[in-house]
């Protein structure tokens, strides 16, 4: 009995080191699919970048645009495996034929570099709002914080209660359903518009601090929307402990760390000037950064708030001008990851009408687009006390969905309340919302400096600077 015990022991262990040995040998193969990965993303946004800027679109679209080409929709390149079902990607099937993997080799290299990439994507777009918060004036964004919530509010309610209502009158869509696709128009991404906004010279524009102080707060409302409609998609019912949790948590986080910070940043700033290594201000600002991400998303809010929050108290130290010199050439490198990703993500097979299964999800998707569009357009007209500001662009500022919006039909569809159609109409809801509103913001933007002389927008500043000093 003690020899069989024996033998299955070093069995047990012989296998334990086999699987070590597999794992060390997967290791290089994960990296260099990586890189592969990688060198695709870079091309794609490069040159959908690129041709979109010399036809004076923002770049942000040719990313989104190159994402969608070497993505799921056409050259199957960046792929990411979901759920049960078999995914072909051809860049694993240029790793199998270069190392000859068997299949579940094959398998556990594309989940590790599936999962990289997401994790640079995310860390992209925590850079990416960390260098927003440096950018935006945190006076400014106090000053039009009473504008800001408005549109935010009315940017979720009018969206939703329009939607769910009109699902239900409209298409005879259970309530359940409604009222979670009614919460997917919610939403908005911040990180497009506000890298729209950073192209156009117009973040620190009267309209671009609202804009992004109402995305902020759509942002927040919109996981507490998504908590309060996942939990009465598992259970029928809504726990109001777990909503209000939500809201104290998130009002608590963004004015706590807000004011301990600014409170903390001269100390802040005398411990940086005392380092005497090299990257002492990037270093440190990237921890208090992850830092205020980390909490963020502990208390099941997103990590992205934390790092616009510390970039706005950052902002207001002397290290600013230093520090956005530094963190440039990081988001050059890891916020195209993102915006790629999101493009790769996006089927766009959804929009044929040619397949009979798509015919009554885009029926079902025009509806929610002309919802989705209005429901945001509209609150620009709701901002008070603001003269000769460009309302049009604030409303088109929160028009697009992207990441926020696929969070959204990934969640409704991993509960399984959503239907197919149903489903496909919210993915093309979030498509065309995502697509058209870097060159509408640019349309509207450009409006307002051609009829209005007296634009208060970072677009005209160096022109105005020019004529104050030939004046003196």
């Amino acid at each position: 009995m003690s020899d069989i015990t024996g033998v299955l022991s070093v069995l047990e262990s012989s296998t334990f080191l086999l699987a070590e040995v597999n794992e060390a040998e997967l290791g290089p193969l994960i990296l260099a699919s990586v890189l592969l990965s990688l060198i695709v993303i870079y091309l794609a946004a490069k040159l959908g970048g690129e041709l979109c800027a010399r036809v004076n679109l923002p770049s942000v679209l040719g990313e989104l645009v190159g994402g969608v080409i070497v993505g799921v929709s056409v050259l199957n390149l960046i792929v990411f495996p979901e759920g049960a079902e078999p995914v072909h990607s051809v860049l694993m099937d240029f790793v199998q034929l270069t190392a000859h993997l068997d299949a579940d080799a094959l398998l556990a290299v594309f989940n590790g570099e599936s999962e990289v990439i997401s994790v640079l994507a995310e860390i992209g777009v925590i850079i990416l709002l960390f260098e927003i918060g440096l950018e935006s004036d945190l006076k400014e964004l106090i000053r039009v914080g009473p504008q800001a919530a408005v549109v935010a509010v009315v940017g979720v309610v009018v969206p939703f209660v329009a939607g769910t209502v009109g699902l239900i009158a409209l298409f005879n869509v259970a309530t359940i359903p409604a009222v979670f696709a009614g919460a997917a128009l919610t939403a908005t991404s911040i990180g497009i518009t506000a890298k729209v906004l950073a192209e156009l010279q117009t973040l620190s524009s009267r309209e671009g601090q609202i804009i992004i102080g109402a995305a902020v707060l759509d942002d927040v409302l919109g996981i507490i929307v998504l908590a309060v409609v996942a939990s009465l998609a598992k259970t029928g019912e809504i726990e109001i402990s777990n909503v209000l949790l939500l809201i104290v948590g998130a009002a608590v986080f963004l004015v706590g760390s807000i004011l301990i910070g600014r409170l903390l940043s001269p100390l802040f700033v005398s411990l940086v000037d005392n380092m005497q290594t090299r990257g002492q201000v990037l270093i440190s600002s990237l921890v208090f950064a992850f830092v205020l991400s980390y909490i963020a998303a502990a208390i099941q809010l997103e990590a992205i708030l934390g790092a616009f929050a510390a970039g706005l108290i950052l902002a207001e130290t002397t290290k600013r001008k230093e520090l956005e010199e530094q963190i440039s050439p990081i988001a050059d490198m890891l916020v195209p990851v993102f915006f790629v990703t999101v493009g790769a993500h996006t089927d766009i097979s959804v929009l044929n009408p040619l397949n009979p299964d798509n015919r009554e999800g885009l029926i079902i998707a025009s509806f929610l687009v002309v919802v989705a569009i209005i429901g945001k357009v509209i609150t620009g007209f709701t901002v008070f006390g603001q003269d000769g500001i460009n309302r049009l662009a604030i409303g088109v500022g929160m028009i697009p969905r992207g990441e926020v919006g696929l969070v959204f039909a990934g969640v409704g569809a991993a509960s399984g309340v959503l239907s197919e159609s149903l489903d496909a109409a919210i993915i093309v809801m979030v498509i065309f919302t995502t697509f058209v509103a870097p060159p509408l913001l640019r349309i509207v933007f450009n409006t307002d400096d051609d009829d209005d002389p007296n634009c208060p927008t970072d677009a005209k500043a160096p022109q105005e600077m020019a004529e104050a000093a030939a004046t003196d």
